[in-house]
């Protein structure tokens, strides 16, 4: 497996909540969730360290163990970071640090896949292309949302309406009727969203955080067929590139309404070996 990929913060101001990681086999990308200062998080470490502590854990479950199932993988990962912090934060605070999770492991027979909450995963090849994320989160707080998009990126109403629609869905993080992401539970890894597709059947794969899928699911820049072909003939730079093109010419959001002027973008792309490219057969 092949791999390039690109990861840039969405401001100056503030650290790169994104994360990513890979070794031969493996290739992960987290989204860290923004907390509102207002509402709090019970954590003295923030979700930069947050991030970075539960990708490296994972990196190293899925791949040092790679007959092991990537839920197990994930909960095991999740487990060891509650344990780094349970002495000094409160990781019951409904805001307490959290992220979405996509990960591909390339095994012997398959390409295994999970995603936790809106990282998209991408798999294309003989099989067709195929997309995998988990938007449970879009059932919940509508109003909430529909707020945000009132207001213009900036303004103090735009940034309580944000506030507003994060206590909104707070409430149902992490509980069995309400959408999950990974946090201080490792139950999150048992309700992701997994699959495994057969080795011979995908020729490439990419991962991305909403801050890249965006330019597909939001800007409707391209399609994931297209996505696909930047990400495979001009690399990950320049889908992000593209992505804040677009976020500079719409800085307040009146074209396409969101919750950040530019966000975090991180995008990996996977060329497996062996395997000829969807319409190169």
């Amino acid at each position: 497996m092949r791999v390039s990929f690109a990861s840039a913060a969405g401001s100056t101001h503030k650290p790169n909540e994104d994360f990513l990681s890979v070794s031969p086999r493996v290739a992960l990308v987290l989204d860290g969730l923004t907390s509102p200062p207002e509402l709090g998080s019970g954590c003295i470490h923030g979700t930069p360290w947050f991030v970075g502590q539960l990708g490296t854990h994972l990196l190293r479950e899925a791949t040092c163990r790679p007959d092991v199932p990537l839920t197990d993988c994930v909960a095991e990962a999740i487990a060891r970071v509650a344990d780094l912090h349970h002495d000094t934060c409160d990781l019951t605070h409904l805001g307490t640090p959290s992220c979405s999770v996509a990960l591909v492991r390339e095994g012997t027979h398959t390409v295994d896949h999970l995603s936790i909450f809106d990282s998209v995963i991408l798999l294309d090849g003989h099989g067709g292309l195929n997309v995998f994320s988990d938007l449970r989160v879009n059932d919940y707080a509508q109003q909430e949302h529909k707020e945000t998009t009132q207001y213009r990126i900036g303004t103090s109403e735009h940034q309580q309406a944000v506030s507003r629609l994060v206590a909104a869905q707070r409430p149902h993080r992490n509980v069995p009727t309400g959408y999950w992401v990974a946090a201080a539970n490792p139950a999150a890894a048992h309700n992701a969203v997994t699959g495994s597709v057969p080795r011979s059947e995908v020729a490439r794969a990419a991962i991305l955080s909403d801050g890249a899928s965006c330019l597909v699911e939001d800007y409707e820049l391209t399609d994931w067929p297209g996505l696909l072909a930047l990400l495979e003939t001009q690399g990950p730079d320049e889908v992000i590139s593209r992505v804040r093109q677009a976020e500079a010419t719409d800085p307040s959001g009146e074209r396409w309404p969101r919750y950040k002027a530019s966000d975090d973008s991180t995008a990996v792309f996977c060329l497996f070996d062996g395997v000829e490219a969807a319409g190169r057969w």
